[in-house]
């Protein structure tokens, strides 16, 4: 005796992500289906070439599905773009202590010309300092916020 599959009937479920201004739709059978996966948006058209690439976990409010930022990065073909010949660029990576969690952080300063080894490091270390005072006063969601709105590339620049 031959098993019959029962199918599931899917349909689109609506999902807010306050941080950008998409409409997200995803094909589900369920909204407990849903729950807990992640979404990665990538953000350079809307935010005119930044090349940024958000990544958001869906979680179930109610009879609501919405979503929480988990992590922001630069596109990898961007960077190489952005560390050309003729230039150095200072990477760091550091955990900072947010209001509501932790984040790991990882800045990148390039410069216009080449420089010493020397002057990279004073970069990477005011840099730090900079970000883990700034991070500090602030929980995750506003740090996403101003950096897709640039405020704090700009205070760093």
């Amino acid at each position: 005796m031959a098993k019959i599959k029962k199918s599931i009937k899917k349909q689109f479920y609506e999902i807010e992500a306050p941080l950008t201004a998409a409409k997200i739709a995803l094909y589900a059978g369920s909204q407990e289906e849903l729950e807990g996966k992640t979404i990665k948006l990538d953000l350079t058209k809307n935010l005119k070439g930044k090349n940024l690439e958000l990544k958001l976990r869906i979680i179930k409010e109610g009879e609501k599905l919405s979503c929480k930022a988990e992590k922001i990065e630069l596109i990898n073909s961007y960077l190489k773009k952005a560390i050309r010949n003729g230039a150095d660029y200072a990477e760091d990576s550091f955990v900072a202590d947010c209001r509501d969690s932790k984040a790991r952080i990882k800045p990148l300063l390039v410069t216009r010309k080449r420089v010493s080894r020397n002057t990279l490091k004073i970069l990477r270390e005011t840099a730090r300092k900079n970000l883990e005072a700034y991070v500090k006063t602030r929980n995750v969601e506003e740090i996403f916020t101003e950096i897709i709105s640039n405020k704090l590339q700009k205070q760093l620049a």
